[in-house]
């Protein structure tokens, strides 16, 4: 079985990630893009019980916008963690937290909200898959 570590930018906090991720892919909404500060989200989803705190926990902090994403991050040097995502019963750990994890994505989500187009080949989503709530359709590249 894999076993990542992450840590957050000072250290302060760790955890482990054990498994396989649920799925891979980008996020392309709104909500993501702000949290990261970025174009778009490399994600990776795993069940709850794979993803545990090893290291500083009394340092994580937690802000959900909507009751979609629980979003953590270290209260010491603000670094992100991993998000919750209750209504799909995953866990979100963003991609860049575990460089040792080979990331393997297999669609982009929220692509009606992207602002970087990206020309891979791999599904554009217009929101989420069918099996967790979305419409399920494409879009073009």
């Amino acid at each position: 079985m894999s076993e990542y570590i992450a840590r957050c930018f000072c250290g302060a906090v760790e955890f482990t990630v054990t498994g396989e991720p649920a799925v891979m892919g980008y996020c392309h909404c709104s909500s993501c893009r702000h949290w990261s500060g970025g174009p778009v989200n490399a994600f990776s989803l795993w069940a709850p019980e794979s993803v545990k705190v090893t290291k500083g926990e009394q340092y994580v902090g937690t802000f959900n916008k909507t009751p979609m994403s629980f979003r953590k991050w270290c209260t010491q040097c603000g670094g992100h963690l991993f998000a919750e995502h209750p209504p799909f019963n995953m866990t979100d750990v963003f991609a860049a937290m575990l460089p040792n994890m080979p990331f393997k994505p297999v669609f982009h989500a929220n692509y009606q909200e992207s602002v970087l187009r990206i020309r891979d080949g791999l599904p554009k989503l217009k929101d989420f898959p069918k099996e967790i709530g979305g419409s399920g359709e494409t879009m073009p590249e």
